[in-house]
């Protein structure tokens, strides 16, 4: 009997594939009816922590609660893997200390008072509008500046080159010149 490896090989295969795996469609029929316990959604995102951008997918429950996180295959940073810091995204928005309301401490004082967004957002800006009002420099001699450098702008790893983009935009459109990234300190 003159048989070749390659022929050995793809009987060899076809034999303990057909021992292994039942043929037929009475498999294919079981496996679809596998019940599901729960339904959760997957979503791509990125990783909250340094500046390499890798891809995690976020899985999330019903109620939108995280519920596991696993590196994106498909991100060309990571490509699946995570750092131990990634893998801790699930126990950062479950962790039951986590604060979830804007907390104001007044000059002067010892006791944190709960405030609610909207009174942030507007303390925010007034504070930042007095600021730049009080510093801005139109001119430096006879050359027209237009600057603020009583306010300065740092940047997260978590923003994508889009919200950079536009926090630059915005930034520089207050007249900041002292505009930073969490990457370069």
């Amino acid at each position: 009997m003159d048989i070749s490896r390659r022929d050995f090989l793809k009987l060899g295969s076809v034999a303990a594939g057909s021992l292994l795996f039942p043929i037929g469609t009475a498999a294919a029929a079981s496996a679809a009816t596998f019940p599901l316990h729960k339904r959760i959604g997957e979503a791509t995102s990125v990783c909250p922590y340094c500046s390499v951008g890798c891809g995690v997918l976020i899985a999330t429950d019903a109620q939108g609660h995280i519920i596991n996180t696993e590196g994106d295959p498909d991100n060309p940073h990571n490509r699946g893997a995570l750092d131990p810091k990634s893998v801790s995204i699930t126990q950062l928005a479950n962790d039951p200390k986590r604060l979830k309301t804007v907390l104001y401490r007044a000059p002067n004082s010892d006791k944190w008072e709960e405030k609610s967004w909207d009174w942030a957002m507007s303390e925010i800006a007034k504070r930042v509008k007095a600021t730049r009002d009080a510093t801005f420099k139109e001119k430096e001699g006879e050359v027209t500046v237009n600057r603020t450098e009583a306010i300065a702008w740092v940047g997260g790893a978590a923003n994508n080159n889009e919200d950079c983009y536009l926090a630059a935009k915005f930034a520089r459109s207050l007249g900041i010149v002292y505009l930073e990234h969490q990457a370069r300190i």
